[in-house]
């Protein structure tokens, strides 16, 4: 019974070095900075973004992901900062962790600029072992205890900003940190994996009033299969806004939003699944809250 205990463990530690790991958002394009450290400081006003994911509503235990970031430029208009905390909840796994970043730009010309991005941080994974049960509740291989390990994690990208479009490069989990939590877990099994993210947008303006936004976000990983996140959106005044979107093997995704005296910015999204687990779960659910502050420049 041991050993099943030690197999069940290992496939749920080693599970996240098999998949896709990093968090998922359905409004990654008003959350770009935290898939992204090259965005810091990129549109010229302090940002504060809070994004609260719900997953699989009605299934215990489903994803939970919280973030809240943090980015401004700094004085010269070429370079910006960030940082960002964040936590991600699967069952009775769970990542805690911090990351501060430094990007800078080089100006093709007036309206175009590549910039480059770097964040360095801290990673707490941590399993709980108090929501695992066993056949046996006496068997000691998992333990009821929260065990936990602490690691350094890193991401660096880049990011090409025109007047109506950007594209964008980054690779999440550049540490590539051994996961070790139990001393019966073969070195080297459980790791974070570094990621490959490729983002894309472009603003079709319709006038004075309306602004149509597709977006795409590709995530690739060895050996979990290529997602691809598509949506568009429709903003008029870029005051109220509405879309839609699709993650291929996963869900439907419909959103809106309202910003409010050019400032604060409300955002919901609902996924509508598409995968046999749809059929136990309600949809998930993703908030998010945004506040636009002055450009620290404008003083000056």
């Amino acid at each position: 019974m041991r050993r099943t205990a030690l197999i069940t463990l290992a496939l749920l530690i080693a599970g996240i070095a098999s998949a896709q790991q990093e968090a998922q958002y359905s409004l990654f394009f008003m959350n770009d900075y935290v898939i992204n450290p090259a965005v810091a400081g990129m549109r010229k006003q302090m940002e504060v973004r809070s994004v609260n994911r719900y997953q699989w509503e009605g299934i215990t235990d489903a994803p939970r992901t919280y973030t809240l970031s943090f980015t401004t430029p700094l004085s010269d208009g070429k370079m910006g900062l960030g940082a960002y905390v964040y936590t991600d909840i699967v069952g009775p796994t769970r990542r805690i962790g911090a990351q501060g970043s430094y990007a800078y730009r080089i100006p093709f010309n007036e309206s175009t600029t590549l910039g480059f991005g770097v964040s360095v941080g801290m990673m707490q994974y941590a399993i709980d072992g108090d929501k695992i049960q066993l056949a046996e509740s006496d068997d000691p291989a998992l333990g009821n205890s929260l065990q936990s390990v602490n690691v350094i994690d890193a991401k660096m990208g880049l990011m090409l900003k025109g007047k109506n479009y950007h594209v964008g490069f980054s690779i999440p989990q550049l540490s590539q940190s051994n996961l070790n939590i139990y001393p019966s877990t073969e070195s080297g099994s459980s790791a974070l994996v570094s990621h490959f993210l490729f983002s894309a947008g472009y603003d079709y303006e319709l006038g004075d009033d309306f602004i149509i936004e597709p977006n795409v976000l590709v995530k690739m990983v060895t050996p979990a299969p290529v997602k691809v996140d598509a949506t568009v959106r429709v903003m008029y005044r870029e005051m109220v806004w509405l879309g839609g979107g699709f993650r291929n093997n996963d869900a439907f995704t419909a959103f809106l939003g309202v910003r409010w005296n050019k400032k604060i910015h409300i955002a919901y999204a609902h996924d509508f699944g598409t995968t046999d687990i749809a059929r136990y779960a309600s949809g998930t659910h993703e908030i998010m809250l945004g506040i636009d502050l002055p450009d620290p420049r404008a003083a000056k």
